[in-house]
């Protein structure tokens, strides 16, 4: 009796799960809307949606049909499969295989994760205010924040923390160390950290406060003699609103006459901000996107609701790549659709889903968030780029996976086209494409290496030992560029390059036939010099812009973000150069936003 009983307790309890989570699937109710860190998507903000719109009563009983099967093949695992199951990790096994069908972005969050998308969201935590990352496996200061107690106590970037409370950072993550270190605002922790040329460990008595994480990192006039003012936005957080309009209201008060609206590397958030930011520089009352779901009647209109704080006669170019996603995308698509601005850069991610955060009632761990519909900008061209629809590769017919470098994806799309509001040809097909295309730079082996193994950032901290106080203006000449050097080879850095790894394949390939690989030795071991040969070549090819890199560390490590775009930035990016000359060319500007004959 006490079995049957068990038995049909399992039952409605594996029938209860399997049902939340259909049912999160069809029933859909009011969400927490907020935006991740990583991935890049724009958010709704706590929309609620009818119940009925799950489907008919075919597709209700259809779902219910195989939730019976759900139920049935997860009792009979758990009662006859030959070892022990964890419940919770069959069910959420099955909710991710449910999730898989669906696109990239449609995803079940544990608990770190959500906390992730909250924190990005309301753009403030409570610690000491510091990135932190692991190099060389070690819980190393990237850099603290500007006004944040890590700053006013003198940490510096490039320490690294050794213990925190006393307990060793051996063999903690970045995520553990983070947890550590944060707490209730007011509270004292005391962390331990190593520097370089200091020969006893440091300890720092740390007083946590509530930490304000910006969405403007920068703003400022870039050119004196044409009044040209840059404003930088990284994302779209609760705060956007307001440190945008700060920053362009004081721009404003130093006569700025055109601007550069950088977009670049800025991966969406809350679509509620998008559509405040669209506000700063759309006519009243203009739309400025619209979202589509499965259902016709879903379609829902978003409009710019004030008259515009930057003046609208006022140039305007946003800048744009293809890291440029989500609510970006929905910004710089109203702004060329009704020629507001300029887009320079390279065609935009294309990843326009709504989605939202559904906070799972039968469990405190896990959160859904749930693609529900489709942006379109003002035109009719949806921003969502169709190979991003889908969690599964793209294969050709012989069915091997065709592999895709978004990021070089610059090309006009004919087939698509689209009208602005003065009668200008744009794009579809998946992003935003820019009206002035600028092409990638491609990065080298040495150089991507370099960046990958945090060699740029190492060096500056090394650096920065011996040679403090360095001015805004020093830049990094052929005498540094050696010293990185030295320090490269002390550092035991390697890479491959292409040849390279050919010729370990075709070694590899000899190495079942012995007397193929002794014909070819003497070959192979004068391909080996030559690599050496190749790699000296491809440290002095790209001189230049290591020595920009090391500039850039060097100052960021010493100035802050600041000091970065004021002494290396501006003076060496290229789709700024490209933006002032079209700001500051006499009537280029115009002449780009002048029409097409439509034919």
């Amino acid at each position: 009796m006490g079995t049957v009983m068990n038995e049909r307790r399992f039952r409605l309890y594996s029938l209860f799960l399997a049902v939340c989570a259909a049912a999160t699937i069809w029933v859909v109710g009011s969400g927490e809307a907020t935006p991740h860190r990583d991935a890049l998507w724009a958010q709704t903000g706590n929309e609620t949606f009818d119940s009925d719109r799950g489907g008919s009563r075919l597709e209700r009983e259809t779902i219910y049909k195989y939730t019976k099967l759900l139920n049935d093949i997860s009792y009979r695992i758990q009662s006859n499969y030959m070892d022990t199951i964890d419940t919770k990790d069959m069910v959420y096994s099955g909710i991710r295989g449910m999730l898989d069908v669906l696109d990239p972005f449609s995803v079940l969050m544990e608990q770190r994760r959500y906390d992730e998308l909250m924190e990005s969201t309301h753009g403030k935590y409570e610690g000491l205010g510091m990135q932190i990352d692991l190099r060389e496996d070690t819980v190393t200061i990237i850099a603290p924040i500007e006004g944040t107690p890590a700053q006013r106590v003198g940490l510096q970037a490039g320490d690294r923390i050794i213990m925190i409370e006393g307990e060793s950072t051996d063999g903690m993550t970045t995520e553990d160390a983070a947890k550590r270190m944060r707490g209730p605002a007011g509270t004292e922790i005391v962390i331990t950290i190593k520097r370089t040329g200091m020969p006893e460990p440091l300890d720092y008595t740390v007083a946590r406060a509530v930490i304000e994480l910006k969405s403007v990192p920068y703003y400022g006039i870039i050119d004196d003699a044409n009044s040209v003012g840059y404003l930088r936005l990284n994302k779209f957080s609760e705060t956007t609103e307001d440190e945008l309009e700060a920053a362009l209201r004081d721009l404003n008060a130093q006569g700025t006459k055109s601007l550069i609206f950088d977009l670049r590397f800025n991966g969406g958030g809350l679509l509620d901000q998008a559509i405040k930011t669209a506000d700063l520089f759309l006519e009243k009352d203009q739309l400025v996107v619209y979202t589509q779901g499965r259902d016709p009647e879903s379609k829902r209109k978003f409009f710019s609701s004030e008259p515009p704080l930057w003046d609208p006669k006022s140039p305007l170019v946003v800048l744009v790549d293809g890291g440029t996603a989500s609510a970006s995308e929905i910004v710089s698509g109203a702004v060329q659709d009704w020629d507001r601005g300029l887009i320079v850069g390279n065609t935009t991610f294309g990843k326009g889903l709504v989605q939202q955060i559904f906070r799972l009632p039968e469990t405190e761990d896990v959160a859904l968030k749930l693609t529900t519909a489709r942006y379109y900008a003002p035109s009719g061209r949806s921003i969502q780029k169709p190979s991003r629809a889908t969690k599964h590769p793209r294969v050709n017919e012989e069915g091997e996976e065709i592999a895709e470098d978004d990021s070089l994806i610059i090309a006009e799309r004919s087939e698509d086209v689209y009208y602005t509001n003065n009668g200008r040809k744009v794009y579809g097909g998946g992003g935003i494409v820019p009206d002035v295309l600028i092409e990638r730079t491609l990065w080298k082996p040495l150089e991507i290496n370099l960046w990958r193994q945090g060699k740029f950032f190492s060096f500056a901290v090394h650096y920065g030992a011996s040679h403090a106080n360095l001015p805004l203006d020093w830049w990094a000449d052929d005498r540094v560029l050696d010293e990185f050097r030295k320090f490269l080879d002390n550092a035991d850095f390697d890479y491959k390059t292409e040849t390279q790894v050919e010729l370990e394949r075709m070694v590899e390939s000899l190495q079942d036939d012995p007397e193929r690989l002794a014909i070819y030795e003497d070959v192979i071991e004068q391909m080996r010099g030559l690599v050496v040969k190749e790699k000296e070549y491809s440290f002095g090819e790209s001189g230049d812009l290591l020595k920009q890199e090391i500039t850039r560390a060097i100052l960021n490590q010493q100035h802050g973000e600041r000091g970065v775009y004021e002494s290396a930035v501006f003076r060496t990016d290229e789709y700024i150069s490209r933006a002032l000359q079209i700001l500051t060319k006499s009537d280029e500007y115009a002449k780009l936003l002048t029409p097409s004959d439509k034919s």
